[in-house]
């Protein structure tokens, strides 16, 4: 049973533990989401956890918020770990450790029954991103026909994700007026995670790319307008909408199908290829990590698949 509360961010259902406090609780539950959390990825991941986890209470017969002890917290988390990754469980478990901490703040509960609960061990040294080849790369960008919009439009975002490492997300979220020329040369400008603001130069392929799609498309003077958009119904031209995650990971799909491609990329394949190809030509983890925005090179340690190489030569070895 859940009640539906809109509020500012977004239309959040209550769970019915929630729903059956008292208004300074319900408020408190909702003000988490709506105060706390700016990144809309974040909101949905965090809200989903709640509404599980206080799901999963009340057909237990929990009845209330401050009913809800350490032993649940554990079996909840014995229960997920069967059923999704390791991963999925610490984001879900953190997320609902953040929301009681909110929730004692707020004096709505006495203590928080999941801080002493711990998650399953996790260990990452490689990540698990396909990453293509360099001639892969290539020949996926040498197949798209840019005599339409929507070939010009394709190549110009699959370019900026392999040479400016930029997330999907950031690559999406950009305007017109984010691609600008400074000191001669065309920069990006990228609205990455946490409001943070990264500007790259471009490399000369991304260059060519991004200027043959803004003249192609006529874009450069809708300077607010989405830089990567749908294609309008029917018309085969660009509309004002932008572009959809998923929408541009179903394209890079099909561009790769196309190009003979067979390992199975998507939108963040092309994060790792850059970063990969970057390094094995010289590059120091240390630019890298700048280059990518990341606050930590151990993140990008993650996108570094020389050792592949290195592992399929041995691989090799063995003859029989």
């Amino acid at each position: 049973m859940t009640q539906a509360i809109t509020f500012a961010p977004a239309a959040l259902m209550l769970p019915a533990l929630v729903a059956s406090a008292d208004e300074r609780g319900q408020r408190r539950f909702l003000e988490f989401f709506a105060v706390t959390i700016r990144n809309t990825h974040t909101r949905r991941a965090y809200a989903r956890a709640a509404g599980e986890f206080l799901g999963w209470c009340h057909a237990r017969g929990v009845t209330s918020i401050a009913g809800v002890q350490p032993p649940h917290v554990a079996a909840w988390v014995e229960q997920l770990g069967r059923e999704v990754s390791v991963p999925t469980v610490k984001q879900r478990l953190a997320g609902v450790r953040h929301l009681f901490d909110w929730l004692v703040t707020g004096q709505v509960i006495p203590t928080n029954p999941v801080a002493s609960v711990r998650g399953p061990a996790h260990s990452v040294r490689r990540g698990k991103t396909s990453v293509l080849a360099p001639d892969e790369a290539r020949r996926l960008l040498n197949a798209i026909d840019v005599t339409t919009p929507v070939g010009l439009r394709d190549r110009a975002l699959i370019g900026l994700m392999v040479y400016s490492f930029a997330r999907i997300g950031a690559a999406l979220g950009m305007r017109v007026e984010d691609v600008f020329v400074q000191n001669r040369r065309l920069w990006v400008r990228l609205h990455e995670k946490g409001g943070k603001r990264h500007e790259m130069p471009c490399h000369h392929n991304l260059e060519e790319y991004l200027a043959a799609y803004l003249d192609g498309c006529e874009l450069r003077e809708d300077r607010k307008g989405p830089l990567f958009r749908t294609i309008a119904r029917g018309t085969k031209r660009l509309s004002d909408t932008p572009l959809p995650q998923a929408n541009a990971f179903q394209m890079v799909r099909r561009r790769a199908v196309a190009a003979d491609i067979e390992t199975a990329i998507g939108n963040h394949s092309f994060r790792a290829t850059g970063i990969t190809a970057y390094l094995k030509n010289g590059g120091t983890l240390e630019r890298a990590a700048t280059m990518a925005n990341h606050a930590s090179t151990r993140t990008t340690q993650l996108y570094d698949r020389r050792s592949d190489d290195v592992t399929l030569d041995e691989v090799e070895r063995v003859l029989i």
